[in-house]
């Protein structure tokens, strides 16, 4: 028996179509995740948990306010939503529910991301 309490799947990859590599790389980093490869076409980003996203040069324009296709999930909601704001990104009103608190934030090539309060509480994730 593995004293590992983590759960034995996580999501491994997650891939995002952006108008500028670059730009995106750049706000995933400030906003907390680790950069392990940029490149003109593409680039490759960490989260917490060892999941990749992979952002790649989109072949069409990105309607600005497109829901992003993955949500974003923090610790604390309160903390996080007043770094995006301190970082010049404009964010909703927490609205506080029964599972997650979420705030909302336009990331790059116009997505409308929607950040979340973890509910992991003491569980090793």
């Amino acid at each position: 028996m593995s004293a590992d309490e983590r759960p034995r799947l996580a999501v491994g990859h997650v891939s995002l179509e952006v108008e500028d590599v670059g730009g995106a790389c750049t706000f995933f980093v400030r906003h907390g995740m680790r950069d392990i490869f940029q490149g003109e076409e593409f680039a490759v980003l960490e989260l917490r948990g060892g999941t990749h996203l992979v952002l790649s040069r989109s072949k069409e324009t990105i309607e600005a306010g497109r829901k992003a296709p993955f949500d974003l999930m923090v610790d604390d909601i309160d903390a996080a939503r007043a770094e995006f704001t301190e970082a010049g990104v404009p964010a909703t009103d927490i609205s506080r529910g029964r599972i997650h608190d979420t705030f909302h934030v336009d990331g790059p090539s116009g997505y409308r991301f929607a950040v979340t309060s973890s509910h992991a509480g003491d569980r090793p994730v």
